[in-house]
């Protein structure tokens, strides 16, 4: 079972860049493991180091400033585009977010996503600004994720949204079901279903 997701409250971390690209969220050379663990260290690789060398951590990107943190992504809009890696999403969840926060999302990243116990939160290009001067103004600003009732809120000033996501889906983040673990789940309707017919 992977990790259940209902209500969030965090701080969040900035990454106002459209058009961020699954080969900028993970670099190709580092796709040869199978396991989905290791990768968070190597999220935004090139952006993060002089050189690819950790030693020289970049000035002015929001990941390595101590300013920022939290377990909500708010990333600009097209984000995930490109090459469909499930990769991209292992290393967002591996360095600690649970949700990411865009006014648009590739469908294939927000799938990969939605399979890997990460929540893809899509809101309106509006929202999506109030959220990212809300962590200008305030880096410690918080928000609250609210799966349940699918809203996502500013803390500060109370501005709330709300957020689509398949019911299915929606299921499996709450239990913190796979696939696999949702059929097991029904079972006995199935059982009974199969008797039927």
């Amino acid at each position: 079972m992977g990790k259940q997701i209902n209500i969030i409250r965090s701080t969040a971390v900035p990454v106002n860049i459209e058009n961020v690209d699954t080969d900028q969220i993970i670099p190709a050379r580092f796709l040869k493991a199978t396991s989905r663990e290791g990768f968070g260290k190597n999220l935004f690789r090139d952006w993060r180091f002089e050189n690819d060398d950790e030693a020289k951590p970049k000035k002015g990107f929001p990941l390595n400033d101590p300013t920022y943190k939290g377990k909500i992504l708010v990333a600009a809009k097209n984000f995930g585009c490109g090459s469909s890696r499930e990769h991209a999403a292992w290393a967002i969840k591996d360095y600690g977010f649970d949700v990411v926060v865009s006014s648009f999302f590739a469908d294939i990243f927000k799938n990969n996503a939605l399979n890997n116990f990460l929540l893809p939160v899509t809101v309106s290009e509006p929202f999506l600004q109030k959220m990212l001067v809300a962590i200008e103004k305030e880096p410690a600003s918080e928000f609250e994720v609210n799966l349940p009732e699918q809203y996502i809120k500013i803390q500060s000033t109370g501005d709330k949204e709300v957020f689509d996501i398949n019911n299915y889906k929606k299921t499996c983040l709450l239990n913190g079901y796979d696939d696999i673990d949702y059929l097991l789940s029904i079972k006995e309707e199935i059982a009974t279903y199969e008797k039927i017919v």
